[in-house]
């Protein structure tokens, strides 16, 4: 569960980082890539390795963002 202050951050990050911003925006797209992928019945072997890509590509931006946000935090403190 995130505290206010990792809200708090978040939020600024989001408003003042073009670079934090680009990695949610892409992390969001991706999300949304593969709900496409994996709402399908009988989904192609294309289909299957694409899916298991974006889901690598989507933790390796949200450890990026993690980092991000953790960077912050204690500049913060």
């Amino acid at each position: 569960m995130e505290t206010a202050a990792t809200d708090r951050v978040r939020a600024d990050l989001m408003s003042g980082s073009e670079e934090f911003r680009k990695l949610a925006q892409q992390h969001s797209s991706y999300d949304r890539r593969i709900e496409e992928l994996s709402s399908r019945r009988f989904p192609s072997q294309e289909e299957q390795t694409e899916e298991a890509r974006l889901k690598k590509l989507k933790l390796l931006l949200k450890d990026q963002m993690e980092q991000m946000l953790l960077e912050e935090t204690h500049k913060a403190s």
